[in-house]
């Protein structure tokens, strides 16, 4: 687990950075160490990933591993922020224990299911069922080649930023558990957290890569239009990782939606 424990001040709420599927939780470090002097940061690695390896790698063990966490700790009401798969676990999370432990929500770059299928064209860009399957028994068949394809669509360009870029993001997908990392895929394919959404009834923060090439602006704009209290942020530089592709800006965005919303607990 990559941790910050400063105090926060004024009462502000924690924040718990959700990683997405094959990373960890390093892949928030930069942004963790940006904040930590204003707030209590955690960013576990979810089931089938990092030290949780040995975790049943599915969604609703994430959410179960998360919501422990939450309460073990003395925090108080948390903002989870979501990345990708994070994103996914945040919402089982509220589909499975609601969000008395929580005083914000941000998603980034997410739609609520994968599968473009049934009238629904918001999930994985150029993806079809048929393509899904296909890549499935890639991933199944030859994960280490797989590696590179998969890193490729991270970020608005195949290099990617300085620093976390094509090559690293290649190197630590090729270092998982095919085993896991094909056990977790299948469950994000297969979910549908739709009827999730209308429950989040904290202030959401839905932020997405305007050069996203894994899901389409609009999955975004439905997010917000079927929360109750949801906002859109775009990042124009960025594609499907902005806290990695504009570091400054995501910081500086959580921590702008972390004071509203502790500020809006403070006066409740």
């Amino acid at each position: 687990m990559t941790e910050a424990d400063a105090a926060n001040r004024d009462g502000a709420p924690a924040l718990v950075f959700l990683h997405g599927w094959t990373m960890d939780g390093s892949a928030f470090a930069d942004i963790t160490e940006r904040l930590r002097d204003r707030f209590t940061c955690l960013a576990p690695d979810l089931p089938g990933h990092g030290t949780a390896v040995d975790l049943r790698p599915d969604i609703e063990s994430a959410a179960d591993h998360v919501h422990a966490l939450l309460e073990s700790r003395d925090i108080g009401r948390a903002v989870l922020i979501g990345w990708s798969m994070g994103a996914a676990v945040a919402w089982r999370l509220i589909a499975l224990h609601g969000t008395g432990l929580l005083a914000g929500l941000v998603t980034v770059d997410m739609s609520p299911k994968l599968v473009n299928e049934g009238g629904w064209t918001l999930g994985l860009t150029g993806q079809t069922p048929r393509t899904i399957a296909a890549n499935i028994a890639r991933f199944e068949r030859d994960w280490a080649g797989s590696a590179g394809a998969i890193a490729a669509g991270m970020f608005a360009t195949r290099k990617g930023p300085a620093g976390f870029g094509f090559r690293q993001a290649a190197a630590r997908i090729a270092a998982n558990d095919p085993v896991a990392m094909n056990a977790m895929w299948a469950c994000l394919v297969a979910m549908d957290e739709r009827k999730t959404v209308p429950k989040v009834d904290v202030p959401w923060l839905v932020m997405c890569g305007e050069r996203s090439r894994v899901y389409p602006e609009a999955a975004a704009d439905w997010l917000v239009a079927h929360a109750p209290d949801a906002r859109k942020l775009r990042f124009a530089h960025s594609g499907h990782s902005p806290h990695l592709e504009e570091p400054d800006a995501f910081a500086g965005a959580i921590a702008r939606f972390a004071d509203r919303v502790g500020a809006r607990r403070t006066v409740a």
